[in-house]
């Protein structure tokens, strides 16, 4: 029985690092490409349309829930010891600055950053990106820039409807399950709560989502090799990354809300 080799510690920090390393190139490469929308508009704009229209149905719906859940639980948790209005201030400040934008995050993390993944690993190792080389076209401004594009472009308009959708869907159940509850209760502790720069903040953090997201995806999908399973290795390291990089964002972002 051959004896297994001591892993080195090093290795982990060295790949971290050439990992940063690619994806720094990859950003300049598409901050190269930016100031030429002619290479990349159209198939952006394609991009947005069937990344909007076709996640729209799923990121509402988790918006409903959201909303719904947070109305339910605050009218529970708060019952008794607080003013019924208090509701819709909780409502109003969870769905703007958490719910809408971290929810809309994980419907297109699974959904679009696992799909273009998967597109472009299978791209990889089927040989088509070098297709691409060989026929002098460049893959980034081809594949990577539009999808990016889209990203940045679609994801702050669903976290705009998935903000309505939360806010509608528990101010409707909170009226239904919370004893006493009226909509002027609702009305006054969302106009006590909301701010302008609430709605920025999330509109700011959807778009910052959005780019994160497809950015990393197109990463991974590139650094995709060894066949079928190089595929799934691929997808399921998106999901686990983009999953992660979305939290710390979520962390790093409370201080802009906190600035105005």
């Amino acid at each position: 029985m051959a004896e297994r080799r001591p892993r080195n510690p090093l290795k982990f920090i060295t790949d971290a690092f050439n990992w940063i390393g690619r994806a720094t190139l990859l950003a300049f490469q598409i901050l190269k490409v930016l100031p030429r929308p002619r290479l990349y508009l159209n198939a952006a704009l394609q991009q947005a349309y069937v990344m909007g229209v076709a996640s729209l149905p799923l990121v509402l719906f988790m918006a409903f829930l959201g909303g719904a859940v947070t109305s339910q639980q605050t009218g529970t948790q708060f019952s008794g010891g607080l003013p019924l209005w208090v509701i819709g201030s909780v409502l109003a400040a969870s769905v703007l600055t958490e719910l809408g934008p971290v929810l809309t995050g994980i419907v297109m993390m699974a959904r679009i950053g696992a799909s273009i993944a998967a597109e472009l690993a299978s791209m990889k190792v089927t040989e088509q990106i070098d297709a691409l080389y060989a026929m002098g076209r460049d893959p980034v401004a081809f594949l990577v820039t539009p999808r990016v594009v889209a990203g940045l472009l679609v994801f702050p308009l669903l976290v705009v409807l998935a903000d309505a959708m939360g806010i509608g869907a528990g101010w409707a159940v909170g009226l239904v399950t919370v004893d006493g509850l009226t909509s002027a209760d609702v009305i006054y502790g969302m106009r006590y709560y909301f701010r302008p720069w609430s709605l920025w903040f999330s509109v700011i953090k959807g778009g910052i989502f959005g780019l994160a997201i497809t950015f990393v995806a197109c990463f991974v999908g590139l650094e995709g090799k060894g066949g079928a399973e190089g595929v799934g290795k691929a997808t399921t390291t998106t999901a686990v990354v983009t999953t992660l990089l979305l939290m710390v964002l979520d962390v790093l972002l409370v201080p802009l809300l906190k600035a105005f």
